[in-house]
């Protein structure tokens, strides 16, 4: 029968309703046991990975290796800064693609944790809070102020009708389960008083009027308001109780290592402390787990805070800066994730659960079901391994470890007994711009005449200035002027006078009548500090100027909005006469303000740049301070990630291609003490000072560069060398897998890969009691050599798996102990 116009109208309008309706809308929600999916309750593991810490093109393969290494979903913050870093003014484009980065998600079958914050810490400058907030009449941040709070609901909710639109909330049928609003912020609310209280119950009732459809979480807030769940952050979440019975046991940042700083060394958590945290976080019903960070990736541009947080932030996360996968983290948690999976029912439907205390630092867990039971062991113990009779049998549980056993007789996993390959990274050259001296530089001289001479620049005022508020974050370099006369007979003339000055900045360099004096900076942790170098002043007009540098503004800490950063003052001319010194304080005079430095007006960093073409190709001066230089190369052929080496230089920021790849100061040095020997003990409780290393050494020395920055023929590289220092020594290389080696339990399966290159030789291979580590590794008292075998088994593929028995292997003469099979190949 033929449809009238009015039927098809409403035909047509039905069919356009449901094509905007979710098909598989996904019930999320949570009991006190566990975040339930479509009424199931599931064993969730989650890897924060930052969209804007990685680029668009490595997206896919970052999410994809997650999903490998046995993650069901990927954590993010939102980060306000980068998104709306005018008011009003947003930018969702290229790497700052928010959406982009969740539907990669979803395509690859994953859940998506999204903290919108948008505080967010996360060692980025000013935690993600835009700089203009700090500019705003009447604002105070993070507590119950309308003007703050307007802004901040204001974003969050650009960012949830965002998503909504995009259908990509589980409850429209995309992957987003869970969002977080605020961030950490029960580590400060006592400094906010009675407005902090009143602010995190605002923050609790804005998020439940956004109407998302799945639950909101909020970290570290042990009085969070219902219906939001508090979750933990830390080394060790098994001590954790939620707030509220009906909220189950989650933790939301894993520190699977640390940040860098400027002038800190290399931290370090071994694989062995993290599968322990997470094992024993299970054993005492959590069934929520992210590790931060699962890929921590790069601060690019002057994102990095702190302040003086590296650009690498690699955080010795499961994929490494690059996107490399690092062994034998990542596989060590993959089978702990492998086992977990397939445990789910039991540690969410148990009937009884009853943790019985064994003694000395022992403890058994029980998982009851009617049919299967589950069980863990832990050993606590920090030196001492222990033999424990359990249910019949026994189990020997190494110091410091959980063993988890699906059926309660046979061990499935021990947190200490790594059963995966160490994969053991090199830096290669494949062009000639590998050599530095391939590389043809051109150079040109920061100008500076308008400052150092003239002291003029666009704002006066009778007071020193907050650098947040005089330059709104549009750049590290603030320029304070101003002017002294001097007369003859001025009480502070003497032959020994000094220019002094507190600042906290982080770097300060002086100069008086055009001449430089000298420069300070601070150290991390200290930022507060005063600059004081002699100076020889004129009768009559004096003219002083001072450039301050930031490194990142602060990210953390109750308040942290209000710490000052650039010249605090005072700023005084001290004239000493004998034992007495007069002080002339100029912190009150008209001082001029001065945003930023001429080169990055005029965008030198930039392909496209009007000077262009201005660059000088005469003699390269090195060692000097605030000069550009300029190169081509070519890109290392391949598809291992670049980095650039900038030994050498000193500090300042560097581009390729006009994208910029970071602040670098490899002239920081690591102190020369403090470093862990060369193997890294995984007993005892870890925190970011246990296990260091890099002393007397670069605090970063090699920078990444990702493809997709670079073309495929002529590239360019331009650097802004503040302190000064010698190009002359900077080359491209790509990271890669050098060698791989493996010391693994027998009962398993061993892989070894070479990550997409043939594995080239086998140089060891010994079954039975091998001793050393790796890159030492010696036959013990027992073996069979199991030399042929592996590279039979190996060479010329790109992975191998190998059984780790005797059938396999070859027999020994080790009687009942547990053998292992130490490998060393070269790829």
């Amino acid at each position: 029968m033929a449809m009238s116009h009015s039927q098809l109208l409403l035909f047509l309008a039905a069919i356009l309703l449901l094509s905007q309706c979710p098909a598989y809308a996904t019930d999320v929600s949570h009991d006190g046991r566990a975040i339930t999916i479509d009424g199931k309750r599931r064993i969730l593991l989650s890897g924060s990975i930052h969209y804007a810490r990685s680029t668009a093109e490595m997206w896919p393969d970052l999410i994809k290796k997650a999903k490998d290494g046995g993650v069901d979903a990927i954590e993010t913050y939102v980060f306000w800064n980068l998104h709306e870093p005018v008011r009003r003014q947003y930018d969702f484009s290229g790497n700052n693609d928010l959406i982009r980065f969740i539907k990669t998600i979803q395509s690859e079958g994953l859940y998506s944790v999204l903290r919108i914050g948008p505080y967010v810490c996360a060692e980025w400058n000013y935690g993600g809070f835009p700089v203009w907030l700090h500019n705003m009449p009447g604002i105070e941040l993070r507590t119950a102020n309308d003007v703050f709070m307007n802004e901040m609901q204001n974003f969050t909710s650009l960012i949830v009708n965002m998503v909504k639109q995009e259908n990509l909330f589980a409850s429209q049928g995309g992957p987003i389960i869970l969002a977080q609003i605020e961030n950490e912020y029960g580590n400060v609310m006592s400094s906010y008083g009675d407005a902090g209280k009143a602010y995190i119950d605002w923050c609790a009732n804005m998020a439940v009027s956004q109407d998302i459809g799945v639950p909101w979480i909020m970290c570290q807030q042990s009085d969070a308001p219902q219906p939001m769940i508090n979750t933990c952050n830390g080394w060790y979440c098994d001590q954790f109780t939620p707030s509220s019975p009906d909220s189950p046991k989650m933790w939301t940042e894993n520190w699977t290592g640390w940040f860098k700083s400027w002038g800190g060394k290399d931290p370090l958590r071994t694989a062995e402390d993290v599968a322990f945290a997470v094992a024993r976080f299970f054993q005492l019903g959590g069934t929520f787990q992210n590790y931060y960070m699962y890929h921590g990736g790069t601060n690019f541009g002057r994102t990095a805070g702190g302040p003086y947080i590296t650009t690498t932030y690699d955080y010795d996360a499961p994929l490494d800066e690059y996107g490399n996968i690092h062994q034998p983290k990542w596989g060590h948690l993959k089978d702990l994730h492998a086992v977990l999976h397939s445990i789910e029912d039991s540690l969410t439907n148990y009937i009884n659960v009853t943790t019985t205390d064994l003694g000395d630092s022992l403890s058994s867990t029980v998982y009851t079901m009617p049919t299967q039971s589950t069980c863990f062991l832990a050993n606590l113990n920090t030196t001492a391994d222990a033999t424990i009779d359990f249910q019949g049998n026994q189990f020997t549980v190494p110091a410091w470890s959980v063993s988890i056993l699906p059926d309660c007789e046979n061990e499935a996993y021990n947190t200490a007994k790594v059963n995966t390959q160490i994969s053991v990274m090199v830096k290669k050259g494949n062009t000639a711009e590998s050599e530095p001296e391939a590389m043809n530089w051109t150079w040109r001289a920061e100008v500076m005449d308008d400052t150092l001479m003239l002291g003029k620049g666009p704002v006066v005022a009778h007071q020193l200035i907050d650098q947040k508020a005089a330059a709104d974050d549009a750049s590290d370099y603030l320029w304070y002027m101003t002017s002294v006369d001097l007369p003859e007979d001025d009480p502070v003339w003497s032959d020994n006078m000094t220019l002094q000055v507190n600042g906290s900045g982080h770097v300060l360099h002086g100069y008086v009548n055009g001449d430089y004096i000298g420069s300070e900076f601070a150290e991390y942790g200290v930022f507060n500090y005063v600059f004081e170098k002699p100076v020889k002043l004129n009768p009559g007009k004096n003219l002083i100027t001072l450039l301050s540098a930031t490194v990142g503004y602060q990210n953390y800490g109750p308040m942290f909005d209000m710490i000052q950063s650039g010249i605090i003052g005072p700023v005084m001319i001290a004239g000493k006469k004998g034992d007495e010194t007069t002080l002339k304080d100029l912190s009150a005079h008209p001082w001029s303000y001065k945003i930023g430095l001429h080169g990055f007006d005029k965008q030198l960093y930039s392909v496209n740049s009007d000077l262009s073409s201005s660059w000088r190709s005469d003699q390269l001066p090195v060692n000097k301070m605030m000069t550009w230089y300029k190169t081509t190369f070519k890109a290392p052929l391949g598809d291992d990630p670049v980095v650039v080496d900038l030994l050498g230089l000193g500090k300042g920021e560097a581009w390729v291609n006009g994208n910029s790849i970071g602040r670098y100061w490899p002239s920081y040095l690591a102190d020369e003490d403090g470093c862990s020997p060369d193997a890294c003990d995984y007993r005892g409780s870890y925190d970011n000072n246990k296990c260091v290393f890099n002393c007397g050494q670069p605090t970063q020395r090699w920078y990444h560069v990702p493809r997709s920055f670079m073309n495929q023929d002529v590239n360019t590289l331009v650097l802004f060398e503040e302190f000064g220092g010698n190009p002359s020594l900077v080359n491209f290389q790509t990271v890669t897998v050098g060698s791989i080696c493996a010391n693994a339990y027998e009962q398993h399966t061993l892989e070894l890969s070479c990550q997409g290159r043939p594995i080239s030789a086998v140089t060891f291979a010994s079954f039975g009691s091998p001793q050393g580590t790796c890159g030492s590794y010696e036959k013990g008292d027992c073996d069979a050599d199991a030399l042929s075998v592996v590279q039979n088994a190996c060479v010329g593929k790109e992975s191998c798996s190998i059984d780790l028995s005797e059938k396999t292997l070859g027999s020994t003469t080790c009687g009942d102990i547990a053998k292992r099979l130490a490998v060393e190949a070269v790829c």
